[in-house]
């Protein structure tokens, strides 16, 4: 049964590349300290799907979701539930002061319709050769394609879970019981199809609908496919949209995903 979860967030990524995760660089931005990944919010989200209806979501659930205002380290916060049916809500992630972190609509399963298939891109340049983002440079990878990227799960990565204590996790996506890989991991690869591709300086996920196609267990190759949708600027911030797709070594897959981000901050 569908019911409203409470926990305290977790901000894994504290030594991630990506500097808006940390307390110094974030604070410079306006922000009270280091950002809680996007895609940490989004598995809270979805959290009450796994806890509910299992399998039938990692397989072929949906859900899309907005991310509004930071969520810190160490906070309380409350995934609110407002059931549409018996398999569908309406989830709002709310901070201990009432602040909308984060909302979205979340489906147990939908029919399979068309699904991606691998077009066999190039592996990603290596890191010491990959370009620093900017809008020309996008624009250009957004005519000759971004290179793929592949990973395993699980990488004994810092998105292997998304609460400090795993007790706090379903065990269908508790890495320390062989489980199949969380949400925050699977929608992190829409992120480093980005971040493999351009250096980037602080950036920020806003925005993610997400199709998944199939559960990823222990031990899983995979592969990630994305190309560059839209490039356009709001309030001074650059943004890039993504359309990404995932599969299982060789070509299975097992994810789809159109992702917003900033990739560019206006000016602190």
């Amino acid at each position: 049964m569908l019911s409203n979860w409470q926990a305290v967030a977790y901000n894994q990524a504290t030594d991630s590349d990506n500097r808006i995760h940390s307390d110094d660089v974030a604070k410079q931005y306006g922000f009270r300290g280091g950002l809680v990944p996007g895609v940490t919010v989004y598995a809270y989200l979805v959290h009450p799907a796994i806890a509910s209806w299992g399998m039938n979501w990692l397989e072929s659930g949906t859900a899309s979701v907005v991310l509004r205002k930071p969520l810190y380290d160490g906070a309380k916060f409350e995934v609110r539930v407002t059931p549409d049916g018996s398999d569908a809500y309406r989830g709002e992630v709310v901070d201990a002061d009432g602040i909308l972190c984060a909302d979205g609509t979340v489906v147990a399963s939908v029919s399979a319709g068309p699904l991606p298939t691998l077009r066999g891109d190039p592996g990603v340049a290596p890191i010491d050769e990959i370009p620093r983002a900017s809008r020309a440079v996008l624009e250009a990878l957004r005519e000759s394609g971004l290179g793929s990227v592949r990973v395993e799960w699980p990488g004994r990565t810092e998105y292997d879970r998304y609460t400090r204590s795993l007790s706090d996790m379903p065990d269908l996506v508790r890495p320390d019981r062989g489980g199949y890989a969380n949400p925050g991991f699977t929608l992190g690869l829409a992120n480093w199809a980005l971040s493999r591709n351009v250096k980037l300086g602080p950036w920020i996920h806003v925005q993610s609908d997400v199709r998944n196609l199939g559960a990823i267990p222990a031990g899983s190759q995979l592969i990630t496919e994305a190309r560059i949708t839209d490039l356009f600027e709001r309030g001074g911030h650059e943004f890039v949209d993504l359309e990404v797709a995932a599969f299982l070594a060789p070509n299975e897959p097992v994810l789809a995903v159109n992702h917003r981000a900033i990739y560019q901050l206006r000016p602190a």
